[in-house]
């Protein structure tokens, strides 16, 4: 089996994950911070769906584009800039918080901006791994690549507590504006030959011509579906309603600890699909998604900080087994050329609901109550998971290094 250290040996690869480290641990930071801004300004939780919501909006919106433009420009070009600009809004937020002018219409219009810089960013940076590594390192490089994001979201996610309640959510923002910028750095120093650019003068025939490979494949949309309702209720029950139960239980700290746990669960998770590949990876990554389920009914039921350290943990490792299976199945079976274009079609189905489950969490916590709205979220999560699994696509596609066994 290939080591997981031999990607490093790639000189673009480690610049990858370089940069991918730097953005994750500011973005651990980020949503954390800007939650308890809005609550030390308002109080709201709907005003933090309204915030938090209006940056999914603005990357739904973009991501097909992005996708096109991933697939006809430099993918590390577009990252460079990308992250720059990820720089100045947020370092435009922090200002805003530290200087007392935050107002909630400046802080949607600034996540407006970083959404629609999200969205440009997402399809580039998912389909550039193949770039950089050779075919028989995927799964390890992907496995890599999420440990060393996942090491950098559990001290931004750990630190950005600690922030929080030390010195305030807007020095937590300033030092998010300057991960962003080593992120930035670090992309800069990737060098790819011209074959990471793709010609072509016409959008919407590249647009059909994605849309085409991505129904194409039933494995790929019944996913799609399943993380639709997945990613809506778990950004509404966690992002949203977690940071409510945290302040009125066992405080702001013990959020983001459990955050870091998650994060640690995923670092762990990492190592494990890094060695362990299952012939059946999909199928093993879609099934143990079940374990989404359990922090939002500890949320909603018994907000103990010790058992929701646990569930986070074993959420944190199951996300980790769906993602590295799911990026290998479409690095493995999706031709390259077409790759960012079926990644903008898989995130905007997987994030097209962020915002309803964002924006309606609040309003359904007051109408419901907290506790039922996570119980509620809870059951989708099972019942999404459940209904993927039903397909036999999904359940008999077999990892490309086993097909090819005898």
């Amino acid at each position: 089996m290939t080591s997981l250290r031999e990607p490093l040996r790639q000189h673009n690869f480690r610049w990858l994950i370089g940069g991918r480290t730097f953005g994750e641990f500011g973005n651990a930071v980020a949503p954390l911070a800007l939650a308890f801004a809005v609550i030390d300004l308002t109080g709201s939780a709907v005003d933090i769906g309204i915030v938090v919501g209006a940056r999914s909006v603005a990357s739904v919106v973009l991501l097909l584009f992005g996708g096109v433009l991933a697939d006809r420009l430099p993918r590390s070009v577009i990252l460079q800039g990308t992250e720059v600009a990820a720089t100045l809004t947020q370092a435009a937020i922090a200002a805003s918080v530290l200087c007392g002018f935050a107002s909630i219409p400046l802080l949607v219009g600034l996540s407006v901006v970083n959404g629609a810089v999200a969205a440009i960013s997402a399809p580039a940076s998912a389909s550039l791994t193949p770039l950089t590594v050779p075919a028989t390192q995927l799964a390890q490089a992907n496995a890599l690549a999420r440990l060393l994001s996942n090491s950098g979201r559990i001290a931004g996610a750990g630190l950005g507590g600690i922030l929080v309640t030390a010195v305030g959510p807007g020095w937590a923002l300033g030092g998010n504006a300057l991960l962003f910028l080593g992120s930035a750095l670090s992309y800069r120093r990737i060098r790819l030959d011209r074959r990471e650019r793709v010609p072509g003068s016409r959008p919407l025939a590249e647009l059909a011509e994605g849309w085409r490979e991505f129904r194409s494949r039933t494995w790929v949309w019944v996913v799609v579906v399943q993380f639709m309702v997945v990613n809506a209720v778990i950004a509404g029950g966690i992002a949203v309603l977690g940071p409510v139960v945290a302040d009125s239980s066992f405080g702001r700290s013990g959020w983001g600890f459990a955050l870091a746990a998650q994060t640690i669960g995923s670092l762990v998770g990492g190592i494990l699909v890094a060695r362990w590949q299952p012939r059946r990876a999909l199928f093993v990554g879609v099934a143990v998604i079940l374990f989404e389920a359990p922090p939002l009914i500890l949320l909603g039921q018994a907000p103990l900080l010790p058992l929701l350290l646990a569930a986070m943990f074993v959420s944190g490792l199951a996300i980790e087994q769906f993602v590295v299976a799911w990026d290998v199945s479409l690095q493995e079976n999706v031709p390259e050329d077409k790759l960012a274009r079926v990644y903008s079609y898989d995130m905007l189905g997987s994030f097209i609901a962020l915002p309803l489950g964002q924006m309606a969490a609040g309003p359904a916590a007051q109408h419901f109550g907290v506790s039922t709205t996570l119980l509620a979220c809870a059951a989708l999560v099972v019942a999404a998971t459940c209904l993927a699994l039903c397909s036999g696509q999904v359940r008999g596609l077999v990892r490309k290094t086993y097909a090819a066994q005898p």
